[in-house]
């Protein structure tokens, strides 16, 4: 009887073992976030067709993340510039990161050498985001260069991913950027 509780024992350790193998695994897979992008969500809220998803990997050492921005359903109108912008829900605030830009605007030169072209109608575009893209913004407290707080902005979810459109120059689309498993927590 001991030596089958030894056993049981040994086999439970073992299980603990690789669940926590897999659970360091996971994460070494890099922290996701996403955000999903509607007119509903501009400030003010605008009746687009077009949609968006946003998704990010952020890498183990918090000096980066992949990005990648697929969207479509714009009538009459394409995108010119995309960002992700620091305000919570509902409100409005400044450009951090550009993810793309038609307009020539993105700036300074460091964080422009680096922006795609938005595609006209649909399209999906992706890149890296490091300190070399943050743009800083004085009045909100975000330092040039200061991608650690973009990142604490993202986890406090305060950060906010849009789509800009001729029809549109403030903003067509918008979605709050959360962690991918936001959907299924409950702890609000």
């Amino acid at each position: 009887m001991t030596k089958r509780n030894s056993f049981s024992a040994s086999a439970a350790a073992v299980f603990l073992l690789t669940g926590f193998a897999l659970t360091a695994h996971d994460h070494r897979d890099g922290e996701k976030v996403k955000a999903r992008l509607a007119g509903w969500q501009e400030v003010p809220s605008i009746a687009s067709g077009g949609t968006a998803t946003f998704r990010a990997r952020i890498a183990d050492d918090d000096l980066s993340f992949d990005w990648e921005l697929t969207y479509s359903g714009f009538t009459g109108t394409d995108p010119t510039q995309s960002h992700i912008h620091i305000a919570q829900r509902g409100v409005s605030g400044a450009i951090v990161i550009f993810l793309c830009t038609n307009l020539g605007n993105a700036a300074p030169p460091a964080v422009a050498a680096s922006v795609a072209a938005c595609s006209n109608g649909a399209g999906t575009i992706s890149g890296t985001a490091t300190a070399a893209n943050v743009i800083g913004v004085a009045a909100q407290g975000i330092p040039a260069g200061g991608f650690a707080t973009v990142l604490e902005a993202i986890r406090q979810g305060v950060a906010y991913a849009n789509i800009h459109t001729a029809a549109h120059p403030p903003g067509e689309i918008r979605g709050q950027i959360s962690h991918e498993d936001r959907d299924h927590d409950h702890h609000h």
